[in-house]
């Protein structure tokens, strides 16, 4: 017998199926991981079998080994189905359904992690507390990691260091006085470690609430619309119990990785641990691993995470569920490129069950479905605890430098602040920029620090006294003279997160901020620790990009201030519009949501921008009608998709040959064959030059179907596979951003 292997690479001219024998001792099926030999390599190859046969018209070498893990048959046809349509090899779309931390050094890390020294309690809980009470344990830091441990039964080093800022040596000096010992031993590694539990009550539902529920019985797509605060969390908690008694899994995907932790904490405090699964980038790859094995055995029926948390193997699915379906983090940008709302939709049909997508902003593009009754719309018009949304304001910033204010808070926003530090209630101020300042600029010649692998203007970044690029991660030391003319004119331009956390300071002295970005982030449970402490701690001012806006829920934040509403306006990319309206509405939606009123302060150059102005209004129709007419009139989504066909060499002659060539073979299969397309000329890409490549690009509009998804494999082959240059071609379908 023969198997038929895909063989785990990115190459693109190995997108193909290999034979290989099938020796008598192995019981081969299809899905089945497998060691193979291949070519001229010395180590061999993965693979997974995605069929079986009698026997090869060619002379094949046998199977080296059966793996243990196995992909199941219905993942192979999803994986078929994403590589044609998002043209890239089945063996990329395949390694997304594997289980975490099974292949190369990930198995060496995630078996090493398994392997650990947990530090345990070594004597009974009643004698501790009576050493706590009778003050014989005086350290609060000893006090604290026992009292951790009392609730967590046992923990790594790590996270006894993470959650109570306690060190080895207080750690050791318990062990030395006999109330702890290390126990070096196998676990399974739980990402709720730190968790408390919270047994929480059903919550008396709206009536629009009722009415949702109610309504999501079918196999179908539903659009759930509702205002920020208008319970729609709510609603999938009830949806997944349905679900559980019915003995079905479901799968919820957030957009960011911050809100994974607030999210967590609801299904905990309404279903408890054992039966929720987490899946994001921050878990390590032990952890991964754990929570992919508890959702394959069964255990785990509630699977929560981000984007590529849809490819779980849920057992016996019966709902897939979008949270704030509208954000970008959907699209993949790496390969695969895929976006997980489609893959979702895929699922779904083949399963036959219902397909939430939750937004108060949804895409222009699922909006669109829903008014043409593609999708089911199920409309929330009000806040769920009856309170209002709050009260927007637009400061023209034009007026507060024609009155002399350069700050970057304005007058109004700074009397809103001050109000709020003296009623005890917090703000979240929001800058979509992180750093200190955007770019640095010599005053005399014009010049611009730009990045040496990129062509991209450099960020300073105060706390380490560093340029970085924020395209390829490359670091320089700070610029004091001008490389082109020896000039000491340098002066700092913009503003990010850090720099108006420094005037916060100096503004407001007295009052405790926060900061949270992607710089602040960068550790294993800091989001968590930083949303907690905000909302634990009563800190006065939280300062954030683009992680504070979405789904988080404090009921003390009564205000708002967005510093600059323009960033997003001036991205040349046509859904600039549609980002700008959707990030103010979202960041607005975080004030107010308890008992007292919210307000918002918009800062902004373009007060009559349309975006901003129905942001203001908060009313999401207003601006669809705008927007759509304009989409309409220039052919862009959802009237046509979009592709991009981006290039990139470190040779600049053979890019622009490549590219013209590729040009001429499209034109020519289009103009014969008689494509209904929109074929542009091949242009530099906005930004030109990224790790050391240069970048090109072509644009075409069309109506994405079969016929033309073989033009473009056919174009995509003859191209991938000539052995004339080096350059790399990359279709994408609907492009998350233009640049």
């Amino acid at each position: 017998m023969v198997a038929e292997v895909i063989i785990s690479t990115s190459v693109k001219t190995l997108n193909k199926i290999f034979d290989y024998e099938i020796p008598e001792d192995m019981n081969i099926e299809i899905g089945n991981r497998v060691l193979v030999p291949f070519g001229n390599m010395k180590r061999p190859e993965d693979g997974i079998v995605v069929g079986i046969k009698e026997k090869s018209e060619y002379k094949v070498k046998p199977i080296l080994k059966l793996e243990d893990s196995k992909v199941k048959e219905e993942h192979i046809n999803m994986a078929k189905w994403m590589a044609k349509r998002y043209i890239c090899n089945i063996s990329d779309c395949l390694k997304l359904m594997l289980p975490p931390g099974t292949t190369g050094k990930d198995i060496e890390n995630r078996v090493k992690e398994r392997t650990i020294n947990l530090i345990t309690l070594a004597k009974e809980i009643d004698e501790i507390n009576e050493d706590i009470e009778s003050n014989k344990i005086k350290s609060e830091k000893q006090k604290n990691v026992l009292e951790f441990l009392i609730r967590n039964e046992s923990a790594t080093m790590q996270d006894i260091e993470l959650f109570t800022d306690a060190s080895r040596a207080v750690v050791n000096t318990l062990i030395k006085n006999g109330y702890l010992e290390i126990d070096k031993t196998q676990i399974e590694r739980n990402p709720f470690i730190h968790k408390v539990e919270k047994k929480e009550s059903n919550i008396e539902l709206t009536d629009e609430q009722q009415i949702a529920i109610n309504s999501i019985n079918e196999p179908k797509t539903y659009l759930l619309f509702g205002v920020t605060g208008s319970g729609k969390t709510e609603i999938y908690i009830r949806l997944i119990e349905k679900k559980l008694k019915e003995n079905k899994s479901s799968i919820m995907l957030v957009p960011e990785i911050s809100l994974t932790p607030q999210t967590v904490d609801r299904f905990i405090a309404r279903f408890g641990q054992e039966q929720i699964a987490v899946l994001h980038s921050k878990l390590s790859i032990g952890e991964r691993y754990d929570q992919w094995n508890k959702i394959k055995d069964g255990k785990a029926k509630i699977i929560i995470g981000a984007r590529s948390a849809i490819f779980a193997p849920a057992v016996n699915l019966g709902l897939i569920i979008i949270d704030e379906e509208h954000d970008e983090s959907y699209v993949s940008e790496m390969t695969p490129r895929y976006n997980a709302k489609e893959v979702a939709e895929y699922i779904a049909n083949q399963k036959s069950i219902p397909l939430i997508l939750g937004s108060a902003t949804p895409d222009m593009d699922t909006y669109y479905k829903a008014r043409n009754e593609k999708i089911q719309i199920l409309t929330l018009t009000k806040r769920a605890n009856k309170s209002n949304l709050p009260v927007v304001e637009i400061v023209d910033l034009r007026n507060e430098l024609a009155n002399g204010n350069r700050s970057m808070i304005s007058r109004k926003l700074e009397e809103e602040i001050a109000k709020n530090l003296e009623t005890k209630k917090q703000t979240i101020l929001f800058l979509n920029r992180r750093g200190f300042s955007t770019f640095i600029m010599c005053r005399d010649c014009g010049y611009t620090v730009k990045c040496k692998r990129c062509n991209i203007a450099m960020t300073y970044h105060k706390n380490v006294n560093k340029l970085k690029c924020h395209y390829c991660g490359f670091e320089q030391k700070v610029v004091t003279t001008c490389p082109e003319c020896n000039s000491k004119n340098i002066k700092y331009f913009g503003a990010g997160t850090q720099k108006l956390e420094d005037e916060i300071k100096n503004i407001f002295p007295k009052a405790s901020t926060i900061r949270m970005d992607i710089d602040t982030v960068s550790k294993k449970n800091s989001h968590e620790q930083i949303l907690d402490k905000f909302k634990n701690e009563n800190i006065d001012i939280l300062i954030g990009t683009q992680m504070v806006v979405k789904g988080h829920h404090f009921p003390n934040v009564t205000l708002v201030g967005v510093i600059s509403a323009d960033s997003s306006l001036n991205l040349g990319d046509f859904r600039a519009a549609e980002r700008t309206f959707q990030t103010l509405t979202q960041v607005a939606g975080r004030a107010g949501r308890g008992e007292c009123e919210g307000r918002v302060i918009i800062q902004t150059y373009n007060p009559d921008n349309y975006a901003i102005e129905y942001s203001k209004m908060q009313d999401y129709n207003l601006f669809y009608n705008s927007e759509i007419e304009l989409r309409k009139q220039l052919k862009y989504p959802p009237f046509c998709d979009i592709i991009l066909i981006d290039m990139s060499s470190k040779n600049i002659s053979e890019l622009k040959n490549v590219a013209k060539e590729l040009h001429q073979y499209l034109k020519q299969r289009v103009i014969q064959e008689k494509f209904g397309l929109l074929l542009y000329s091949p242009l530099p890409s906005p930004i030109d030059k990224i790790k050391d490549r240069y970048r090109w690009r072509m644009i075409i509009k069309c109506k994405y179907d079969n016929r033309i998804n073989m033009l473009l494999l056919d174009a995509f082959n003859e191209f991938v596979n000539m052995k004339t240059h080096t350059a790399r071609v990359n279709i994408i379908l609907n492009p998350n951003n233009m640049i």
